[in-house]
């Protein structure tokens, strides 16, 4: 079983950065490929980026290329996400997701999930 615990979270003016963290319960962290989804409310659960377990390979939705950051250090056991130039619609409760399999973009794919943290952007 593996534990997520998502941190950072907060408000944010928009143009702003913010960086979330993701602290995973176990020291084998290295072998789940990890991510981070939102879901803002009234909407479905969306993909924002996904990392490989040894951070080689990454993946992001379009609507974040360029803006956002995923990155893991294996050693503290923690993922990152790295929120620039931030827009309201970025608003949302950001969640962390470990999966055994590779990296991939869908929800159901995942094996664990945090409870999430909810980011407000103002405009």
């Amino acid at each position: 079983q593996v534990q997520l615990v998502e941190s950072g979270g907060g408000l944010v003016q928009a143009g702003g950065s913010l960086r979330l963290s993701c602290a995973a319960s176990v020291r084998t962290v290295s072998t789940y490929t990890m991510a981070w989804f939102r879901q803002a409310p009234g909407k479905e659960r969306d993909f924002v980026a996904a990392i490989s377990r040894t951070g080689a390979t990454t993946l992001y939705a379009d609507s974040v290329k360029g803006r956002f950051t995923i990155s893991r250090d294996n050693a503290e056991n923690t993922v990152y996400l790295q929120m620039n130039s931030v827009k309201a619609e970025d608003t949302a409760v950001y969640y962390c997701a470990a999966d055994r399999g590779l990296i991939e973009n869908r929800a159901a794919r995942m094996d664990y999930w945090g409870k999430g943290i909810l980011v407000t952007v103002s405009s």
